[in-house]
């Protein structure tokens, strides 16, 4: 991408020239301004002046033969205005029209058309409307749609739905628990269950250095291995002292599980950073192994209370804000961080992959 300060200093430069020059002078500019600016320069003045780049590297080649002693500057003919091939859609009545209809199907044409549900490519588009019986590439394609305000985009998640007209009592109400926890220095702590992982040489997203024409080999499909079953990381994250605790699970996502990694961490950690704690809060998501529904999460609460003889106070976070829990943003982030390119192999592999950046203690479950 060219540095967007220079594309609007060239741009300021060459709308007032544009008047003035004939179409060899443009491209002749245009190739000075190029070869000055070096590395990349070819990419800003086309941004800037949206000029193809074969017209850019025409007035590059005049240039080098003007230098090496050709006259090639005043023996090439200048077209008259409006001389040169007409452009698509001039030339082709309907082009446009057609053109949309395949881009907005929904909002201009036939919902059900062949390519509403795939991946609409500059490439598909033109021959779509080859088969029509128009003229055109892709490049003219992507050239017209640009025109037209269309871009290349992805999806946004910015719609959440409707929001109870209580959300952000709730999100203060556990903000004070918090506060009052930590004043009181008794401890706070954040849980949740890590997205479950495949074990095996299965793709693993994300790229690592490696020798070149060497990457990892790794499993055409990403059927699970009955043998092996999927390791599920369980998270406890103090919120007060910025460390963690994970369980690699290797059965399933239970209520039970959860409570037993607590304990593992009040025990291992917890215990020595709050010798004097009386209580312990923990903050939730509403679904999962720590649903505010499940029987099982309550029965193994209790349980782990009476075992630790703590007493444990739990705030579930609303439906659909589970992202607000702390443990997601300052330590599962950090544990996708580290295995990108990576084949979980084993859960030794796994193990060994989280323990690498992090404060963070683990264990097998």
């Amino acid at each position: 991408m060219p540095d967007a300060t220079v594309v609007q200093w060239l741009r300021e430069k060459y709308l007032p020239l544009s008047e003035v020059l004939n179409e060899r002078s443009r491209r002749v500019w245009a190739a000075t301004e190029a070869r000055s600016l070096g590395r990349g320069g070819i990419a800003a003045v086309l941004a800037a002046t949206g000029m193809s780049s074969a017209t850019v590297y025409k007035g590059i080649r005049e240039l080098e033969a003007a230098a090496a002693g050709e006259d090639v500057l005043s023996t090439q003919r200048i077209r008259n205005k409006g001389g040169g091939r007409k452009r698509a859609h001039d030339s082709q009545p309907g082009l446009i029209e057609a053109l949309e209809l395949l881009v907005e199907p929904t909002a201009r044409g036939d919902p059900e058309s062949a390519l509403r549900w795939t991946c609409k490519s500059t490439y598909k588009l033109a021959a779509e409307l080859r088969r029509q019986g128009f003229q055109i590439g892709s490049r003219t394609v992507a050239r017209e749609l640009k025109e037209r305000g269309f871009h290349l985009q992805g999806n946004r998640k910015t719609r959440e739905g409707h929001s109870h007209p209580d959300r952000d009592a709730q999100f203060h109400y556990i903000n004070e628990q918090v506060l009052r926890f930590q004043r009181r220095g008794q401890p706070v702590v954040s849980v949740d269950t890590k997205k479950k992982e495949l074990v095996g040489a299965y793709k693993n997203a994300g790229r690592e250095w490696l020798p070149k024409g060497r990457p990892s080999e790794v499993l055409v499909h990403d059927f699970p291995d009955p043998k092996m079953k999927k390791a599920i990381p369980y998270g406890v994250y103090d919120v007060t002292h910025n460390e963690g605790w994970v369980s690699v699970g290797i059965d399933h996502d239970t209520a039970r599980f959860a409570a037993a990694t607590i304990r593992r961490w009040w025990r291992k950690m917890g215990k020595k950073r709050y010798p004097r704690a009386t209580k312990l809060l923990i903050t939730a998501d509403c679904g999962g192994s720590n649903s505010s529904r499940t029987r099982l999460w309550k029965v193994a609460l209790q349980e782990l209370s009476d075992k630790l003889g703590l007493r444990l106070e739990v705030c579930h976070f609303p439906p659909g804000t589970s992202k607000w829990n702390k443990i997601e943003h300052r330590m599962f982030c950090h544990i996708t961080q580290n295995w990108p390119g990576r084949p979980l192999a084993s859960y030794a592999t796994i193990v060994q992959l989280l323990l690498r950046p992090l404060n963070i203690e683990h264990i097998y479950s």
